[in-house]
């Protein structure tokens, strides 16, 4: 595979960006390397950081199930950055080693409780197919309310842009 596409933006380098590193470093702790990426703009990298954390952060989506469809979207997408970034966050929300091999599969086997199909059911769907059929739509919205609904749809496909984003430029871990 090509090298990374873009330049990476060196934290401090660019004093126009000092306010939103700053943000960054108080939401994230750091300025990762896929936030080196988006700040060659720094309106993209501004509304992306707003946009993934109201996503990661002030839904109601169970932090297991959230990290389950991001690894699910890493591997559909071959987003290993992705899939290695979040294992951390996976295993502090609950999900077991087992769960996150797993999901590396084609098939939702056993290993995955009723809710957690579904929501890989769902995550599969809009990865792979971008419509979702009707009966499985039907059985999400069965189980979550309208607001819960937008949120774990948004989820998903908040995690299919940055792992499409990060594929396109060829980001990986370093």
């Amino acid at each position: 595979m090509a090298g990374l596409r873009v330049p990476l933006v060196e934290p401090g380098t660019r004093p126009e960006l000092a306010g939103i590193e700053q943000r960054l470093v108080a939401a994230r702790g750091q300025v990762s390397l896929l936030y080196q990426v988006l700040l060659n703009s720094a309106p993209i990298a501004d509304g992306w950081e707003q946009l993934l954390t109201a996503v990661r952060q002030k839904t109601g989506v169970p932090p297991d199930l959230r990290e389950l469809a991001i690894l699910r979207i890493a591997v559909l997408n071959r987003a290993s950055f992705e899939f290695e970034a979040h294992v951390p966050h996976a295993l502090a929300a609950g999900v077991s080693e087992a769960k996150m091999a797993a999901v590396r599969e084609a098939t939702l086997g056993s290993a995955f409780d009723a809710r957690e199909r579904l929501v890989l059911e769902l995550t599969d769907a809009m990865t792979c197919d971008i419509v979702v059929p009707d009966a499985l739509m039907a059985r999400v919205q069965a189980a979550y309310d309208a607001r819960g609904l937008v949120e774990l749809v948004t989820t998903v496909a908040a995690y299919n842009m940055v792992s499409r984003l990060l594929v396109a430029l060829n980001v990986e871990h370093r």
